[in-house]
Protein backbone atom coordinates (compact mmCIF):
# COMPACT_ATOMS: atom_id res chain seq x y z
CA UNK A 1 0.00 0.00 0.00
CA UNK A 2 1.35 2.86 -0.67
CA UNK A 3 1.83 5.86 1.82
CA UNK A 4 -0.97 8.31 1.46
CA UNK A 5 -1.24 9.64 5.12
CA UNK A 6 -1.30 13.47 6.02
CA UNK A 7 2.21 14.44 7.50
CA UNK A 8 2.96 18.04 9.28
CA UNK A 9 6.30 19.05 10.30
CA UNK A 10 6.65 21.95 12.94
CA UNK A 11 9.12 23.51 14.99
CA UNK A 12 8.90 22.32 18.34
CA UNK A 13 10.23 25.21 21.01
CA UNK A 14 9.74 23.01 24.22
CA UNK A 15 12.10 20.91 22.90
CA UNK A 16 14.01 22.84 20.62
CA UNK A 17 13.85 20.28 17.91
CA UNK A 18 11.39 19.88 14.53
CA UNK A 19 8.34 17.81 14.94
CA UNK A 20 7.09 15.53 12.63
CA UNK A 21 3.04 14.62 12.95
CA UNK A 22 0.78 12.42 11.16
CA UNK A 23 -3.29 13.37 10.86
CA UNK A 24 -4.51 9.65 10.72
CA UNK A 25 -2.28 8.40 13.65
CA UNK A 26 -2.37 11.57 16.10
CA UNK A 27 -0.64 9.63 18.80
CA UNK A 28 2.32 9.41 17.13
CA UNK A 29 5.46 11.80 16.77
CA UNK A 30 9.14 12.39 16.02
CA UNK A 31 11.64 14.78 17.28
CA UNK A 32 14.84 15.25 15.35
CA UNK A 33 17.24 18.02 14.55
CA UNK A 34 16.08 18.68 10.67
CA UNK A 35 12.67 18.64 9.03
CA UNK A 36 13.33 16.01 6.70
CA UNK A 37 14.73 14.20 9.64
CA UNK A 38 11.53 14.83 11.53
CA UNK A 39 9.03 14.02 8.30
CA UNK A 40 11.66 11.00 7.89
CA UNK A 41 11.02 9.57 11.16
CA UNK A 42 7.22 10.28 11.53
CA UNK A 43 6.68 8.21 7.86
CA UNK A 44 8.66 5.21 9.43
CA UNK A 45 6.74 5.31 12.67
CA UNK A 46 3.46 5.56 10.62
CA UNK A 47 4.83 2.63 8.26
CA UNK A 48 5.67 0.18 11.24
CA UNK A 49 1.92 1.58 13.67
CA UNK A 50 0.40 0.00 10.04
CA UNK A 51 2.41 -3.18 9.72
CA UNK A 52 2.01 -4.29 13.71
CA UNK A 53 -1.83 -3.76 13.36
CA UNK A 54 -2.26 -5.53 9.89
CA UNK A 55 -0.32 -8.30 11.65
CA UNK A 56 -2.62 -7.98 14.79
CA UNK A 57 -5.45 -7.97 12.52
CA UNK A 58 -6.37 -4.63 12.93
CA UNK A 59 -7.63 -2.63 9.97
CA UNK A 60 -5.24 0.82 9.83
CA UNK A 61 -7.15 3.92 9.57
CA UNK A 62 -7.71 5.17 6.21
CA UNK A 63 -6.02 7.94 5.03
CA UNK A 64 -7.71 11.21 4.52
CA UNK A 65 -6.30 11.88 1.20
CA UNK A 66 -8.66 8.32 -0.09
CA UNK A 67 -12.04 9.47 1.49
CA UNK A 68 -14.76 10.59 -0.16
CA UNK A 69 -15.97 14.08 1.18
CA UNK A 70 -19.67 14.85 0.01
CA UNK A 71 -18.97 18.50 0.98
CA UNK A 72 -21.70 19.01 3.47
CA UNK A 73 -22.04 18.66 7.09
CA UNK A 74 -24.18 19.58 9.82
CA UNK A 75 -23.18 21.69 12.80
CA UNK A 76 -25.35 22.69 15.31
CA UNK A 77 -25.19 26.27 16.84
CA UNK A 78 -27.20 28.49 19.73
CA UNK A 79 -30.21 29.90 17.91
CA UNK A 80 -28.80 33.38 18.78
CA UNK A 81 -25.87 32.88 16.17
CA UNK A 82 -28.02 31.32 13.65
CA UNK A 83 -30.06 34.19 13.47
CA UNK A 84 -27.06 36.78 13.36
CA UNK A 85 -25.92 34.53 10.42
CA UNK A 86 -29.06 34.76 9.24
CA UNK A 87 -29.29 38.48 9.40
CA UNK A 88 -25.84 39.23 8.01
CA UNK A 89 -26.38 36.43 5.00
CA UNK A 90 -29.56 38.57 4.18
CA UNK A 91 -27.06 41.81 4.67
CA UNK A 92 -24.65 40.51 2.25
CA UNK A 93 -26.74 39.25 -0.42
CA UNK A 94 -25.52 35.47 -0.14
CA UNK A 95 -26.70 31.82 1.03
CA UNK A 96 -26.07 31.16 4.56
CA UNK A 97 -23.96 28.28 3.23
CA UNK A 98 -21.84 30.84 0.85
CA UNK A 99 -21.86 33.14 4.17
CA UNK A 100 -20.76 30.31 6.67
CA UNK A 101 -18.29 28.53 4.25
CA UNK A 102 -16.43 31.76 3.70
CA UNK A 103 -15.89 32.19 7.19
CA UNK A 104 -14.57 29.10 7.55
CA UNK A 105 -11.79 29.59 4.89
CA UNK A 106 -11.28 32.94 6.35
CA UNK A 107 -12.13 34.90 4.26
CA UNK A 108 -15.54 37.79 4.09
CA UNK A 109 -18.07 38.05 1.50
CA UNK A 110 -17.87 41.13 -0.70
CA UNK A 111 -20.94 41.67 -3.19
Amino acid sequence: MSDHYTYRVTWSAEDEEHLGLCAEFPSLSWLAPTPDEALAGVRKLASDCVADMRANGEEPPRPFADRVYSGKFMVRVPPEMHRALAISAAEEGVSMNRLVGARLAGHRQHQ
